[in-house]
């Protein structure tokens, strides 16, 4: 009997993976960056390349030993392990499960979409044990949302009842979401967000400030200066809060 399984989070930053027990229990987390250049046609690769450096770290044999892999990635995923489309990654619509299954030696996948399967998660070994009607946001390059109805996973139409990221939160918006449209709730409320309303706010500040400004600056170097009582890095989280 197969004893593990592979988890993979997608995000836009960062992939993050897993090995598990298939009772759910953690072995070992990791992650690697996600290299989105070229419409993100290195993503797969780089994780077929870690997952199975993993497998043979641990004495592991990907056809002996694990019973197949999980992915979560950021954007509307269709029944049959179709992506259609991630805006955060540069992919178009395409079988996702299908092409990482192949690079893995016919293991099996499945995909859905990260907020919908993280809600999964926490049904089952999470705050979401004994409910079955709940809602999952999940915030990081983006905005995502699941949603659990009777227990069962509420798709809608072409798998994006919870595409929150993209509802729109400001009409006066002049730059773009990497969507194409203007003013999304994930261009203020996401990390990415935080990060590009301190750099749009730094334009225009007078005040002394320990926040470096720079198109590197990460969500994390904001949340830092604002715990440290910089006044530019609270005013940016203060109107990120407001959506």
């Amino acid at each position: 009997m197969k004893k593990y399984a592979f988890g993979v989070d997608v995000g836009g930053t960062t992939v993050k993976l897993g090995l598990f027990k298939t009772d759910g229990d953690l072995v070992e987390k990791w992650e690697i960056p996600t290299r989105t250049e070229e419409k993100g046609r290195y993503i797969l690769a780089d994780i077929a390349e870690a997952l199975r450096a993993k497998v043979k770290s641990k004495n592991l044999s990907l056809s002996g030993d694990i019973e197949g892999t999980g992915m979560g990635v950021p954007g509307p995923v269709l029944e049959d392990g179709v992506v259609n489309t991630c805006v955060n990654l540069g992919w178009g619509v395409f079988n996702v499960a299908k092409e990482l299954s192949q690079l893995l030696g016919d293991l099996p996948v499945r995909v859905g979409n990260d907020a919908d399967v993280a809600a999964l998660g926490e049904q089952w070994r999470g705050a979401g044990q004994g409910y079955q009607n709940l809602v999952m946001v999940t915030l990081g390059t983006g905005v995502g949302g699941g949603i659990i109805l009777g227990g069962k996973i509420l798709p809608g139409s072409s798998g994006a009842a919870g595409e929150i990221g993209h509802m729109l939160a400001k009409r006066d918006e002049k730059e773009p979401c990497n969507c194409g449209k203007y003013g999304c709730l994930e261009q203020y409320a996401s990390a990415t967000g935080i990060a590009r309303l301190a750099k749009k706010k730094s334009l225009t500040w007078e005040k002394a400030t320990t926040l470096k400004i720079q198109d590197t600056n990460s969500c994390k170097e904001v949340v830092d200066c604002a715990k440290a009582g910089d006044e530019l890095a609270l005013s940016s989280l203060q109107e990120s809060m407001r959506y």
